[in-house]
């Protein structure tokens, strides 16, 4: 992508560059208490958000959360800016009022800032460039209040903001439909391979070609008992059910041995190697010696490998033959099998036969769930049902195959880069547009400098000042700001199950407001709720109702 960096001397003369915090009020929320929210209320969490599109995935009310903490109110119309992992890239418009995570800041907008300006700006790459660089935390990185109200912020004439936004949601709307489109690309490919191999293994694909070239048809074969018992469907004329046993020489499981983290000589390849007719002999671990591998673990060409368990039944079962091995050593281990074929020129439709899903259906059912794991049996494998035509037919078979497939990886040649040139357009268009290249400039407009300055002398008027608002009385426990430093967590073993807070109140020497304990103890809102409720409950902290101190339970 061309550079992000933004400086005046690349915006228009009437543009100006500021921050966040001087054009809305970052970070200033309504917090609200579940006994605060309605049934119907909509409750937006971050995962209900789409990364990057800001797709809302659904709508779930009060009375189907069942949330029980502390919430951001927020009215339609206001920007709701997730600051939790801020590079997923998650905001969104509210079209009607409702309460969110305290994750998602909601953000107003006066009458010197165009909502959807401010919505698009937030997806900036400049702007992401930013909170990328200044979250905190390494496993869940948020971005702080000073930070955000610190971040940069270019604006431009009101009226200008409204012609801006309405190109890029013009423009953008496009580019998402392009997208969406491109995005069904892959299942299409996947239901076109897949309806392969159940066309070369039910006898649809070659139909034209038997009809051709075998003059006066084929007897039509019996259907064996166990054939008929499993409900396997009709074969052509001279096509048999067969279990897959038939064409072994023998079946087992690799190497026991445990690879190393390093390097050595042994490479082994890993489950995840292999799958539907193809094997990464790149997909390696290394063993540290040869104590517990046998002269037979080494894979030779026309070996078939089979994966043995997996996380997916999609996964289990994948049936590839080793080629192109050359001189290459490489072990395989005990969560693949491998046969030995009396016929090694066959293993092409074998792959075939393991990769329809019309067959698989006779598999899976074989296949157990322990430990997270799908397994499948080398019973189940090698009692696999094979539909087997014959040899002259099975190798056009594969000729027909190898012309389809080839075909869709094209297809999927020009889908991956024409997904990734399209990924870039969003991103482009952004940058295009808060350089003032997007819309043509009005001389008449106010310069974003009047504008600044009106925002200012508002903020610093006393009629300007906001309004008190009028609620219940307030609980002492639930007067937490997100502003404090957030270095801990729940499931840190020093607070665990442990009078975490109950210690800070005794080093703090007296009592303490909630407010004053969340400031020393380091955790996130939710935590640092959920950690008081606990410790009230053991009796490790007293709550007084409007303050706190620690009991005589704490030891």
């Amino acid at each position: 992508m061309s550079d992000t960096r933004l400086t005046p001397q690349q915006l228009p003369s009437t543009w100006s560059i500021t921050t966040l915090g001087t054009v809305v009020k970052y970070g200033e929320t309504i917090k609200a208490e579940p006994s605060d929210m309605k049934p119907d209320n909509w409750v937006l969490e971050l995962e209900d958000l789409e990364k990057d599109s800001s797709r809302l995935l659904g709508r779930w009310t009060f009375a189907e959360r069942q949330s029980k903490s502390t919430k951001n109110r927020f009215e339609a119309g206001d920007v709701l800016y997730g600051k939790l992992r801020p590079y997923l890239n998650k905001v969104i418009i509210a079209d009607r009022p409702g309460f969110c995570t305290t994750e998602i800041i909601p953000i107003k907008c006066d009458e010197h800032l165009d909502t959807r300006y401010l919505f698009h700006w937030l997806k900036h790459p400049a702007f992401l460039n930013y909170v990328d660089a200044e979250s905190h935390g390494m496993n869940m990185p948020r971005l702080g209040t000073e930070a955000g109200r610190a971040a940069p912020f270019i604006l431009a004439p009101r009226a200008e903001q409204i012609r801006i936004a309405d190109q890029l949601d013009t423009l953008l709307t496009r580019v998402h439909a392009c997208n969406d489109r491109l995005d069904a690309i892959p299942g299409i490919l996947k239901r076109f391979r897949q309806a392969v191999f159940d066309s070369a293994t039910t006898g649809g694909l070659t139909q034209s070609w038997r009809e051709s070239s075998i003059a006066g048809g084929s007897k039509k074969l019996a259907t064996p008992e166990w054939a008929r018992l499993k409900g396997l469907h009709e074969l052509p004329e001279g096509w048999r059910w067969a279990r897959f046993s038939e064409f072994m020489l023998h079946m087992r499981s690799g190497t026991s041995a445990v690879p190393s983290g390093g390097l050595s000589a042994y490479p082994v390849l890993r489950s995840s190697s292999v799958r539907p007719l193809e094997i990464d002999f790149n997909d390696v671990r290394y063993l540290p010696n040869l104590d517990k591998v046998r002269a037979d673990d080494l894979l030779r060409d026309g070996d078939v490998l089979f994966t043995r368990l997996s996380g997916s039944l999609d996964y289990v079962a994948n049936c590839a033959v080793v080629r192109g091995l050359g001189n290459r050593q490489i072990y395989y281990p005990d969560r693949l099998f491998r046969a030995k074929l009396t016929s090694p020129e066959q293993g092409s439709y074998f792959e075939l036969c393991f990769s329809s899903p019309l067959l698989r259906e006779h598999l899976t059912v074989e296949a157990k769930s322990t430990a997270g794991h799908q397994r499948i049996s080398m019973g189940a494998v090698t009692e696999f049902p094979i539909p087997l035509p014959p040899q002259n037919e099975q190798q056009e078979i594969i000729r027909q195959v190898e012309i389809l497939f080839a075909i869709a990886d094209r297809i999927e040649a020009r889908y991956t880069a024409m997904r990734a040139h399209a990924k870039r357009l969003a991103p482009q268009l952004l940058v295009k547009a808060f350089r003032g290249e997007l819309v043509e400039q009005d001389p008449s407009d106010e310069p974003a400098s009047v504008l600044l300055a009106r925002v200012a002398a508002q903020r610093s008027s006393p009629t300007h000042q906001p309004k008190k608002r009028t609620t219940r009385q307030p609980r002492a426990t639930r007067e937490p700001k997100e502003a404090a430093a957030m270095t801990k967590s729940r499931q840190d073993d020093d607070v665990k199950d442990k009078p975490y807070l109950a210690g800070h109140l005794r080093r703090m020497g007296a009592s303490a407001t909630a407010e004053a304990l969340f400031k020393v103890a380091e955790l996130p809102v939710a935590d640092f709720y959920k950690q008081l409720v606990w410790e009230v409950a053991q009796g490790y902290v007293k709550d007084n109702q409007t303050s706190l101190e620690p009991s005589h339970a704490a030891g």
